[in-house]
């Protein structure tokens, strides 16, 4: 599978089942009707398929360039942090908007769902690999 076409299918899939799990969340979670819940949930996917996109790039490209290949445990909770970390700085003042709530309370309530996704995106991106083969930065030279 070409880079391109590996990125795309992982952050499709990513979104997808984001998108079951998250809608009904933020529903409980913000006291909201499930239309606007799931709303939410859509421009909240949206902006994060955009992200995953070009945090992967970014990633591979870096991955691409060092020394050991695979992905270990570190390699794992770096690229989770790394993701989860750009996408709070990006979608706090989204769901503070759409809330009609202070930026402070945004990030307050985001916290809840950047634990979840923390761990969801390490748990989603292991499974991708083991499904789909990990991509071309990390696999070792004159390995498949």
């Amino acid at each position: 599978m070409t880079p391109i076409r590996r990125r795309v299918l992982q952050a499709i899939l990513y979104e997808v089942f984001a998108i079951a799990v998250v809608g009904p969340m933020l529903s409980i979670i913000f006291d909201e009707p499930p239309a606007s819940s799931m709303g939410l949930a859509i421009v909240l996917s949206s902006i994060a398929l955009g992200w995953n996109y070009l945090f992967n790039g970014m990633f591979e490209r870096w991955e691409a360039r060092q020394a050991a290949k695979g992905r270990s445990l570190t390699i794992r909770l770096l690229h989770g942090t790394g993701f989860e970390g750009g996408l709070v700085i990006i979608l706090v003042p989204v769901m503070a908007l759409w809330l009609n709530i202070s930026l402070l309370s945004a990030f307050l309530a985001n916290l809840s769902l950047l634990a979840f996704f923390f761990f969801y995106a390490i748990a989603f991106t292991w499974a991708f690999d083991r499904i789909f083969g990990l991509p071309e930065s990390a696999v070792q030279a004159g390995k498949n």
